[in-house]
């Protein structure tokens, strides 16, 4: 991977020209008063060096004769190595990561101006780390200051987003291998968890089996935090207690995926705890299935982004009229959004290194166009809310209808001549789902 990421970094260099770019590794996130999470990579550092660990900043300078990348990172230290894990350290930051050179990060503000002085703007994203932000304005203020001795320095600040997340968009072969692991992991785990689900079992019974088998088959974990909604809890979008004991005649909604050499996967499935859907959910059940199919037939290259999103809808639309829980002319219902309360989500996201990955979804009034490489999530769903106030022109809701909640969703990659998709080994057919 070391080679690709450096591709990565020429990219990107031959993007900002006489610029340069500063990167900052993630912050250390706190759980409980001195107890740190496991620590994740910003995704942005991570694309462009592999290097996997906290209090760490990137420079990109590709007008500089010599350092054209720079990392500065934490020296070796042996006691606090036996404490919290082993370091990589300067020299090695070379050897290993590419650098054409590198120092400790407690040297930062010595070494970084010789990076920035002959720069024409400085590339970086104000992020959270508020004090980090500042320490990069007071560096850019500086050089504007003696910018009239010198007549050169950055005289702009620009966001390394809009040129960085359109390279992150188009996914490489090797990511993509990385996707397709992180897939087959996840599609094993809720294949395991429709098999293993019963009436009389809790939500986080569920959960645990799905997250083992993440782990034992070598993924960092979970992608996101695991939804495992069976009943009502499934018209919660992002329900994540998963403590209710599952009953029969219910439906239990799974949304979890998994994180695997850092890139993403993401599954929706809906299926009956008993075994048997009952006629209330085997319909919407169906509705949804004939939404997300459709939806998935407009992920193909040259179309517009929004595209499937608008076939999902103008799906379920139809479908609710046809059972009653909407009245009225579809185009009508489709503009004044009257399926919002059942169906109140877009109907995907991009994929990749972050769940909810990066890169614009339209550029003004007008939408991204698919491309080979781009991976999106398909993802329709239903939710009959309980005490849903139906608008003044609209019916009642049918009791029968209250209270079940379903989403189906897949991961899918444009290709060149129309999709994969890359979790189709879950199955979704009502036939396969009842037993």
């Amino acid at each position: 991977m070391q080679t690709e990421y450096k591709q990565r970094r020429e990219a990107l260099m031959a993007k900002i020209g006489n610029g340069t770019a500063i990167f900052r590794s993630a912050p250390t996130a706190v759980m409980h008063n001195d107890v740190e999470y496991n620590f994740r990579q910003d995704s942005d550092f991570f694309y462009l060096t592999g290097f996997n660990e906290p209090q760490a900043v990137a420079i990109l300078a590709p007008h500089h004769p010599e350092h054209r990348f720079v990392l500065f990172v934490q020296p070796k230290d042996r006691e606090q190595e036996i404490w919290s894990g082993y370091r990589c350290g300067v020299e090695a930051a070379k050897e290993i990561y590419g650098a054409d050179e590198a120092y400790p990060i407690a040297e930062l503000d010595e070494k970084l101006p010789q990076y920035l002085e002959k720069a024409d703007r400085i590339y970086y994203r104000l992020g959270r780390d508020r004090a980090f932000n500042d320490k990069i304005l007071n560096h850019w203020q500086r050089l504007m200051r003696t910018y009239p001795k010198r007549g050169t320095g950055p005289i702009a600040i620009e966001d390394t987003s809009p040129i960085l997340h359109s390279m992150r968009l188009i996914k490489s072969q090797a990511e993509l291998e990385l996707m397709r692991k992180a897939a087959d992991i996840a599609v094993e785990a809720h294949n395991h968890a429709m098999q293993f689900t019963a009436p009389g079992l809790y939500e986080y019974e569920v959960q645990a089996e799905i997250e083992h088998i993440f782990r034992k088959r070598g993924a960092m974990g979970p992608a996101y935090p695991s939804i495992v909604a069976s009943g009502v809890n499934a018209c919660v979008l992002h329900y994540v207690e998963n403590n209710r004991q599952m009953q029969d005649k219910e439906l239990l909604l799974i949304d979890a995926g998994c994180a695997y050499a850092y890139y993403n996967s993401d599954i929706t499935r809906t299926f009956p705890v008993g075994g048997k859907f009952t006629p209330e959910q085997k319909i919407l059940y169906e509705i949804v299935l004939a939404a997300q199919k459709q939806a998935i037939a407009q992920v193909q290259p040259g179309n517009p982004y929004n595209l499937f999103h608008d076939t999902a809808v103008r799906v379920l639309t139809e479908g609710l009229v046809e059972i009653g829980i909407l009245k009225g002319e579809i185009d009508k219902l489709i503009e004044e959004e009257k399926y919002k309360p059942f169906y109140m989500h877009r109907t995907g996201h991009w994929l990749g290194l972050d769940v909810h990955d990066v890169g614009v979804y339209q550029h003004g009034d007008n939408p991204q166009i698919l491309q080979p490489g781009q991976v999106v999530t398909v993802e329709p769903g239903l939710y009959i809310v309980p005490d849903t106030k139906p608008a003044e022109d609209q019916p009642e809701i049918d009791q029968r209808w209250v209270g079940i909640g379903i989403r189906i969703e897949d991961d899918v990659l444009v290709t060149p001549t129309g999709n994969e998709v890359l979790t189709a080994g879950v199955p979704k057919e009502v036939e396969d789902l009842e037993s």
